[in-house]
């Protein structure tokens, strides 16, 4: 197999518990610095799968992300409302 690009790695593969639950492997959680209590967003494309990142990190890099996050997320919440009551 030949040497992945710098800066790119493979962890290996996870399963999901029957409480949809994964666990990070050590390796990749001593990479990123993720510790017990971070808190992680999960990023989705259908068509291409999911996406994990450190919050502080993303926040840090784009000041916005975190009310933007909170207006989508609200936003979400107002359809599934909406959908309910109809």
């Amino acid at each position: 197999m030949p040497n992945p690009p710098t800066g790119k790695r493979f962890y290996g593969s996870i399963t999901v518990s029957d409480r949809g639950q994964i666990v990070i492997p050590a390796e990749a959680r001593r990479d990123f610095g993720i510790e017990v209590g971070d808190k992680l967003l999960v990023f989705g494309d259908l068509e291409t799968g999911l996406a994990i990142a450190k919050a502080s990190v993303l926040f840090e890099k784009f000041p916005g992300l975190l009310a933007m996050l909170e207006s989508e997320s609200s936003t979400t919440k107002e359809d599934k409302n909406e959908r309910q009551n109809a």
